[in-house]
């Protein structure tokens, strides 16, 4: 059921708080850990949480229908996390209302043979939303400069010139970063960047859970219990990303992880106040429009009145 005209105002209204919470407006002076992953900004509404995220999913339907009838913009929504923050989840839960025609998700592990033949934000610009649709990119061209840079070997594999590989390649790929979104967003993709902020604690709970259930044991593998002694090199990384590419025009949002209840709702605020500031709309319908519509209706009640003509 469609949430009433009072209440729309209300979820638009907790939207933009919520986004303004924990969009990263001055990345120079961030610091990650001044982000409490189990913040849930004095809320406990973990009761009401399906409801509201229910509320917010229905909203979300009703603002895509209308990005993708304008077919003016793209979205692309771009989730980066340590593994057991829920990325999955959150997608799965906030986009399930969407209509499937006009959303696309894109999962990006290691790259291959071929992607390694190209520049590192090939793989991913071949993704790149259309007019009309959300994109959502589950990892991204943001692993280049988070797996790539706590793990050097990779970069070895990359096979790129030596000359090349300086001390200033990770600023040189922000920069690249920054330039391709900014290309982007002036060509009509409006672009979020989420970094969901899990403790090193809860990650710990998730991976044991994932060892101690079997349907979840598929979720599981060693390399991923060894990736926690690089734990301070990733906090490191993403706090240092963060600050490098969090623009107006591209923001990150760093939310809380923690609380699954809480993150989805956040993600779908986020989400929300996105679209709305879009100013949608369904395309006003021409005077000639309106004559082929009359025209058509006088048709189809002639066609009914008469029988079923032309058979």
């Amino acid at each position: 059921m469609a949430p009433s005209d009072k209440r729309v105002r209300e979820i638009h209204k907790n939207s933009r708080v919520i986004a303004r919470r924990y969009r990263v407006d001055k990345p120079r002076s961030f610091r990650l850990k001044d982000i409490d992953p189990g913040d849930t900004m004095g809320l406990k509404l973990r009761k009401q949480a399906k409801e509201i995220l229910a509320e917010g999913v229905e909203l979300m339907r009703d603002l895509q229908e209308k990005l993708y009838a304008q077919d003016r913009r793209a979205v692309l929504l771009i989730f980066q996390a340590m593994d057991a923050a829920g990325k999955d989840g959150t997608i799965e839960h906030v986009m399930s209302g969407v209509n499937p025609q006009g959303c696309e998700v894109h999962s990006f592990k290691g790259p291959s043979a071929a992607e390694l033949d190209h520049d590192f934000l090939w793989r991913t610009n071949t993704k790149l939303p259309e007019r009309g649709r959300i994109g959502i990119f589950n990892r991204s061209y943001y692993e280049e400069t988070l797996v790539v840079r706590v793990h050097p070997e990779i970069l070895g594999a990359q096979k790129l010139p030596p000359d090349l590989v300086t001390k200033r390649i990770w600023k040189e790929r922000f920069e690249d970063i920054n330039a391709l979104e900014s290309y982007l967003t002036r060509n009509g993709t409006v672009i979020r960047k989420f970094f969901l902020h899990v403790s090193h604690a809860e990650q710990k709970a998730r991976f044991l859970a994932r060892i101690d259930e079997p349907a979840k044991n598929w979720k599981f593998s060693l390399a991923d219990a060894r990736e926690r002694r690089c734990w301070k090199d990733y906090m490191a990384a993403y706090e240092d990303m963060i600050r490098h590419t969090s623009t107006p025009e591209a923001p990150w949002y760093v939310i809380p992880a923690d609380n699954k209840w809480f993150t989805r709702m956040a993600v779908a605020a986020v989400i929300v106040d996105t679209l709305e500031s879009l100013d949608l709309a369904f395309p006003q319908v021409t005077k000639e429009q309106r004559r082929d519509l009359e025209r058509a209706r006088r048709e189809l009640l002639a066609e009914r009145k008469g029988g079923k003509k032309g058979r």
